[in-house]
């Protein structure tokens, strides 16, 4: 059992090279999210902080640092498509974290091949193994202890349409590591991913 820790207040700063903040807590799913303006202007962007919050209806979301591209999309269209990002689509998930002008197309500016969506507007990535049409639930600026606005906004949606490639399925069931999908960990580049080495199986007790 470790005995020496080094502790920190947030607010106080944390005294080491960098921020572990975000190294601790993950490695983290990617919320690769693809939205159009309400002028139809498709975007497409990788949010670090996201998750999967409930199983029925479908709930996901992630959370965005500043009023970006995304948020301004889905506040206006109420609508995304949330993308798994993999191993082989990695460097040009990470071409569309690039800072561009609202009115790029962030498909076409990384050579991102897109499909349609059957229940939403926004495009999906064709290259991407699942991919959820989602229909925003709840857009949310948070807030700290004091209850003063932070600059940053929670969206939550519900996915309509969920997108499975058949060749993750083994009879039936998804085969997680099979899409090699890819984790945000700390420092400025980390990734990881998910290999079949990876897998342990443990069962709830009772």
């Amino acid at each position: 059992m470790p005995t020496d820790f080094h502790f920190y207040e947030p607010a106080s700063g944390h005294g080491l090279a960098h921020d572990p903040l975000n190294a601790i807590v993950g490695p983290r799913p990617i919320g690769w999210v693809s939205t159009v303006s309400a002028s139809g202007v498709r975007n497409l962007a990788p949010y670090s902080f996201f998750n999967l919050f409930n199983y029925r209806p479908p709930i996901l979301g992630f959370a965005s640092t500043a009023w970006k591209d995304s948020v301004a999309n889905i506040a206006e269209t109420k609508e995304f498509v949330w993308n798994l990002a993999t191993r082989p689509l990695a460097e040009v998930m990470n071409a569309t974290s690039a800072p561009v002008d609202p009115e790029v197309d962030e498909f076409a500016h990384a050579g991102i091949e897109a499909l349609p969506s059957r229940t939403v507007r926004p495009d999906r990535v064709a290259g991407s193994p699942a991919q959820f049409e989602c229909r925003l639930t709840q857009l949310i600026r948070l807030e700290n202890k004091e209850g003063a606005a932070v600059d940053t906004w929670l969206v939550l949606g519900e996915a309509t349409g969920i997108h499975i490639d058949r060749a993750m399925l083994e009879d039936g069931v998804y085969q997680t590591a099979r899409a090699r999908p890819i984790l945000r960990g700390g420092g400025p580049a980390d990734y990881f991913e998910i290999g079949e080495d990876a897998l342990f199986r443990m069962f709830r007790p009772g």
